[in-house]
């Protein structure tokens, strides 16, 4: 699979349904070559209007099922909202 790939499947949180976005980013350990955490963009600011403060970085140890349109995880969202 490609990383392009990725980018065009929605995140979906097992615990409780929620549709987190689209994979941004993808971040890698540069000594094994292995996929570490994806990124997700966060909840917008007021109306969608100020852009986004937060992201998801969600570790893949996480990731339940890639499917052909979906990736759903398995996370506590309150831990993996980063403020970057």
């Amino acid at each position: 699979m490609r990383i392009c790939d990725l980018r065009e499947k929605e995140v979906i949180n097992c615990r409780d349904g929620l549709r987190l976005g689209y994979v941004c980013d993808i971040e890698f350990d540069i000594c094994t070559g292995c996929m570490t955490h994806i990124i997700v963009p966060g909840p917008c600011k007021l109306w969608g209007m100020f852009g986004r403060e937060n992201e998801y970085v969600i570790c893949c140890e996480c990731i339940k099922q890639i499917g052909i349109d979906v990736i759903l995880v398995d996370v506590d969202i309150e831990k993996c909202l980063v403020k970057f």
